[in-house]
């Protein structure tokens, strides 16, 4: 029985760590949530408060581009760059121990203008935004209502080439500078290779998707955006089919070739493209699908379309 009970005090014990190890765990702030916290950079204004002491207190202190401020009786700059609101805070009162007992201070981030980024192009709401937190790509998407219909398939971060004050090492930049291209369907998924943290002054814009054109005896005659691979069946079914008596089996493709004024027509049948006895030709960038009318049942249509109302207009006579 002694042994038993031993067994089951021993169990109840582990329990008991193991619930407090997870509750530690629970506790414990990830690397990334700390990350988060927006750190003060060169351009911002900053109110500095010390309890009582009004005198040393400030109001709309810029942060130089070196990253430094200055405090009064504190001999040389101070460092801000880099730093949360409440890291500052704790260096000045640290500073200032060898003239005040525990002085208070607090730090307050008055205006954003270190970390500003730019999004253009095909996005519903392009504009700068001031990031008073780290962001990643996808989520500055969001801000910007996400992409239009018009967008490609790509989105580009340009980026300046000068290096970051508060670079920390953990998260290294894709690339120092120049222009970042990567694929939207992947930063839509969110994956982490296409969804890199924005940097302050980098600009990201999304270009508009190639264009074809469709035009012609259709339903709805209409410039179409090649975000996919589009053949000519599927673009005449995107612009709503063909009209009744359209030349379905002389359709043209008009190409222009890249770098010059040449022009070829490229004559298609739909018919038999539908019965799969013919390539289902693929579309490029800029080229023009024009469907044709059927010029003898267009013209019967026309008479009809002329004499119908004079016919209309008759006196109406019964034979008995």
């Amino acid at each position: 029985m002694r042994i038993k009970n031993w067994i089951g005090s021993l169990a109840v014990v582990g329990l008991i760590a193991l619930a407090t190890s997870a509750n530690a765990q629970t506790a414990t702030p990830s690397p990334s949530q700390v990350d988060d916290r927006y750190r003060i950079g060169a351009g911002d204004v900053l109110d500095i408060r010390v309890f009582n002491r009004p005198q040393l207190s400030r109001d709309a202190v810029r942060v130089e581009g070196n990253g430094m401020i200055r405090m009064p009786l504190i001999e040389g700059e101070i460092a801000a760059a880099c730093k949360s609101e409440g890291e500052l805070a704790k260096d000045i009162a640290g500073r200032y121990l060898k003239f005040y007992r525990n002085p208070q201070v607090d730090v307050f981030i008055k205006e954003y203008h270190a970390r500003e980024v730019a999004i253009i192009g095909a996005v519903n709401e392009p504009a700068r935004y001031q990031m008073q937190r780290r962001l990643r790509l996808l989520e500055l998407l969001t801000f910007a209502k996400g992409q239009t219909e018009k967008a490609g398939q790509t989105v580009n971060i340009v980026r300046s080439p000068r290096a970051e004050l508060c670079e920390s090492g953990e998260e290294k930049p894709i690339d120092a500078g120049g222009l970042i291209s990567l694929r939207l369907a992947d930063t839509l998924r969110g994956d982490e290779a296409a969804n890199p943290y924005v940097r302050a002054g980098d600009i990201v814009t999304i270009p508009e998707a190639d264009q074809i054109y469709v035009v012609g005896n259709v339903y709805s005659p209409r410039a179409l955006p090649l975000k996919d691979p589009t053949s000519v069946s599927r673009a005449v079914a995107m612009a709503g089919g063909p009209l009744r008596d359209s030349r379905t089996d002389r359709v043209h493709i008009i190409r222009q070739q890249a770098g010059s004024t040449t022009k070829s027509d490229i004559l298609v049948n739909l018919n038999a493209i539908a019965r799969h006895q013919a390539e289902d030709v693929m579309l490029q960038p800029n080229d023009i699908v024009q469907v044709s009318e059927s010029t003898g049942k267009s013209m019967i249509r026309g008479l009809l379309g002329a004499v119908a109302p004079t016919v209309a207009q008759l006196p109406v006579r019964v034979i008995p």
